[in-house]
This record gives structure tokens, sequence and C-alpha cells, in this order.
């Protein structure tokens, strides 16, 4: 098990001993890819404070380029950034990490997975929980950030929409839950999300799991759900602390930081309010650097963890390495 606590991913000793006394050795840009981790082992224990955190590696969209992808950018754009960022330039990869928070003997999973119904090489949640060692029957708690397909087809089976965790409290953002669900919705989707908003409305008003949360408030031991609106209309982030440490699981604020971290005024296909997710990303960025916080994202280089810090007037994002 890695403690994070102790670990050499920050940008500069200097940044590391600020946020945790830390001894760490210099990281650059061009390490981004290296993180000397690999994500095909399935997960990655390490701690914050005294509450054990395991990422859980679900797979990798291995996206073909798409001028649309970025809304204010070029493929040739997108393709230079992910070069700087020692990434593959051929495609746009975007793997999925999905974590689980055990505090005592409770484990809290932050998003459900694609539950092998989002891309044909992700869908391995289940078979690398195993490997964890983590019992699928004992997840008391999902908090669910929002309601996209990679974050939320892992709670149903596919075909008969059973839960997959019918034991488990669903916790969400009542902003997210009441938008997707309000009579009408599906016929306002774009065309391309309207499977989806039928799906979401055939199942879960019919669930009884559900507990609705209404602004920024503790919603298990130790972790804060964190308002963070653009990418969907309640995107939420989630606050993990414990005695003087602190991890933000920042889900999709910063989908694919390659990107968005040199460039934070991109805007993603799929943020459904572009400025204002852009807004949301510069005000949580600027939080994690300003608390000196942990960070980890759904769609970061597995393990998903590392730091980000200023560049100017963007950031620079360094992933945890081995």
């Amino acid at each position: 098990m890695l403690d994070l606590s102790r670990r050499h991913f920050f940008l500069s000793a200097a940044v590391a001993t600020a946020a945790f006394g830390l001894n760490a050795k210099l990281l650059i840009p061009s390490a981004f890819a290296g993180t000397g981790i690999d994500p095909e082992k399935g997960f990655y224990k390490y701690k914050v404070g005294e509450i054990e955190v395991t990422a859980l590696y679900d797979g990798i969209w291995r996206k073909p380029h798409d001028p649309a992808f970025i809304k204010n950018a070029s493929v040739a754009e997108t393709k230079e950034a992910l070069a700087q960022a020692g990434l593959p330039t051929d495609y746009m990869p975007i793997p999925l990490t999905i974590v689980v928070v055990t505090v005592g003997d409770r484990h809290i999973m932050v998003d459900s997975g694609s539950g092998a119904q989002w891309q044909p090489t992700a869908g391995r949640l289940h078979e690398n929980m195993a490997k964890a060692r983590i019992d699928p029957d004992r997840i008391e708690t999902i908090l669910i950030s929002h309601f996209h397909p990679d974050h939320i087809f892992g709670l149903m089976h596919k075909g008969s929409n059973a839960p997959f965790f019918p034991k488990a409290e669903l916790i969400v953002s009542a902003t997210e839950y009441k938008w997707w669900t309000e009579p009408g919705r599906v016929d306002k989707l774009p065309e391309a999300r309207k499977a989806l908003g039928k799906r979401i409305n055939a199942v879960f008003p019919k669930w009884k799991n559900f507990t609705l949360v209404e602004g920024e408030k503790e919603v298990a031991p130790g972790v804060t759900l964190v308002s963070t609106p653009g990418h969907t209309p309640g995107h939420s982030a989630f606050l993990v602390s414990s005695g003087d440490q602190q991890l933000m699981i920042s889900n999709d604020v910063a989908y694919v930081p390659a990107l968005l971290a040199p460039h934070p005024d991109w805007q993603g296909a799929y943020d459904q309010d572009g400025p204002l997710a852009v807004q949301t990303r510069k005000s949580l960025i600027d939080r994690i650097i300003a608390d000196k916080l942990m960070v980890c994202g759904a769609h970061f280089p597995f393990p998903g963890a590392g730091s980000f810090a200023k560049d100017g007037a963007a950031y620079a994002f360094t992933p945890v390495s081995s």
C-alpha cells in the first residue's frame, strides 16, 4: 500500500514541504504518462490520514480524434497537448478509475463504473474489486457525481436494468437527479442523449434507495459533497478529510488534465454548460492549490491521483508516481 502523503508527486520540493512536510523529488510535465503504476494490476491503495482509498481500474476509451471533442480547440491542438504530456497522440486516451473510500469497516464507492456498457475496452470494475478483495455486497454507500453513462451504467445490469448494488444507499445532488428526471426532460435532450435520458427515467424513479442532497454537506463519515456544476447541472466532487489530510475527488471537473490543465478555458463536448464548466474548473483547481489538497479524477492517468500547481494563467498537473 502506498501512502500518498509520503510519496513524490508534487511539482517541487517546496510545494510538497508546504503541503505535507514531504521530502519530494522534482517532477516535470513530461512525466505525465510515466506514473510507473500498471493499470493492468487492477487496483491501487493509498491513505488519506486514517482513511483508505482504493483506486479501481475500469478500463480505457481509446477515443478516435473528433474535431467536436473540444469545442474551442482543433484536433491538432489537442494532439499537441497530449504530446506535451507524454501521452499517445493517435487517439484520445480516456481511462476510467472508480474510487472506494474505506472508513473503518465501511466501504463508500464514488460512482459505479461503466458496467461493460460504455466502451468495449471498459467494464472491469467487478473483476478488479475482486483483486482488491472488496466485496460488492459490502458497498454500503455509492456517491454519484453525475448521470453520464461511464459513471452510472455500473448501477444497472445490461438488458434487465436490475440493480447491481440493491443494498447500497445511492447519494446524489438533488439538482442532478431532478434535472434528469423532470417531466418532459427526454424530449428536450439532444438526440445523442435521448437514449440515456429514457433509461434514467425508466429506472431511477422506481428505485427507493436514492438520497437526494441539497447544497454542500457531509454525505458519509469524513466525506463532503462539493457542488461543481457545468459538466452537468448537478455535477458533484467529494472532499475526503482525515486528520490534517484531504483528498478532492474531482470526478469530471477536469476530466482529461493533459488538455484542461494547460488549457483551462477549453470546453469539452460533454460539458452541458461550457462556460460554467470552465468557471467551475478554475475555481476548484484554485481551491485545490490554495488548500494544498491531493486530487484524483475519474479520467486522470491511473491510479487517478496527483497534484495541481499554477503555471502562469493555466495549471500543471503531476500524477502520483511509483
